[in-house]
């Protein structure tokens, strides 16, 4: 008989597929309370994504559950702390979308400096013919402040040293390895900025912590670009500060809300929007979806879990 699995939010249906002719797999969507509360005691494995959210209250719902295993490198919605008081491990995917997320973040901040989709826009919408397009602003040479020293930082950090950028970060801990100076406060880090990258986790520790302060410090001239996660954003601040020409722009893969995303950060030339996409290509899919069976497959076969969350 196949072990059960149950597939706790959305997953790429080449890996529901795997997982599904390997294992017993349960979508939750899919199931009523009462089949919910007859399969629980029989689950021992869940797998889920990184935008997902795993409580404690779900977790002690499953009173057999030993691994939950989550499709993405960010983990910060899973109770991770709940999951530890019932002995219950929780693996993500890191590494394999470093450079995906990397990518993505230099071209939003291309975009936005260079307002790449407001001249598309202009061209479309005839604005050629009746004269140039307004200058934008320099990325060679600029300032840049990342917010969040880990791999995808240090991936963003290298590709900006082809621009001649000047780079300074913020992160838990200093690294004194890195070629890059340290600020030990985020709003000194902005001050010192022409463009504030954020690449930090989501959670408690970092939520709205990009606040008024911290965008008043950016200035002007500064812009920020967030590839972490949407709730490291104060998004009503950040609205204001668009609204009143704190901060000249900003280039966002990630919301406070998703897949909701304020209207008031939508339409405008100074800022580019993406729908939290910057690990979503299909190299990168296929490796996330690897590692989130090879470590399934390596609990259920009692051999050491593959990527298990620091």
């Amino acid at each position: 008989m196949k072990q059960k699995v149950l597939m706790q939010a959305a997953l790429p249906d080449a890996l529901a597929a795997a997982l599904g002719e390997r294992y017993s797999l349960h979508a939750l969507s899919a199931l009523t309370p009462t089949e919910f509360a007859a399969l629980a005691a029989d689950i021992t494995v869940v797998v889920t994504n990184g935008e997902a959210v795993v409580t404690r209250e779900f977790i002690a719902s499953l009173p057999a559950l030993k691994l939950i295993a989550v499709f993405g490198v960010g983990y910060d919605g899973v109770d991770v702390a709940a999951a530890r008081d019932r002995g219950v491990q929780v693996t993500h995917t890191p590494g394999v979308l470093t450079d995906d997320v990397a990518d993505l973040a230099i071209g939003l901040m291309l975009a936005t400096s260079r307002r790449i989709v407001a001249a598309q826009r202009f061209i479309e919408q005839g604005g050629w013919r009746q004269g140039g397009f307004p200058w934008t602003r320099k990325v060679s040479g600029a300032r840049l402040g990342i917010f969040g020293m880990g791999r995808i930082g240090q991936a963003i950090a290298r590709r900006a040293q082809a621009f001649d950028m000047t780079i300074r970060y913020t992160s838990r801990h200093a690294q004194p390895a890195l070629p890059y100076p340290f600020a030990p406060d985020l709003r000194e880090l902005a001050q010192q900025s022409d463009f504030l990258m954020i690449c930090a986790p989501g959670g408690d520790a970092t939520r709205g912590v990009v606040n008024a302060a911290v965008l008043a410090a950016l200035g002007p001239q500064g812009m920020l670009i967030n590839v972490g996660r949407g709730s490291v954003v104060d998004e009503t601040a950040l609205i204001a500060a668009l609204d009143s020409g704190a901060i000249a722009g900003a280039g966002l893969d990630v919301f406070a809300d998703e897949p909701n995303v304020p209207a008031a950060l939508q339409q405008r030339d100074n800022v580019v929007i993406t729908p939290h996409m910057a690990s979503a290509t299909w190299e990168t899919r296929r490796e996330m979806s690897r590692l989130v069976l090879d470590n399934v497959n390596a609990w259920f076969a009692g051999d050491p879990l593959i990527t298990p969350v620091p």
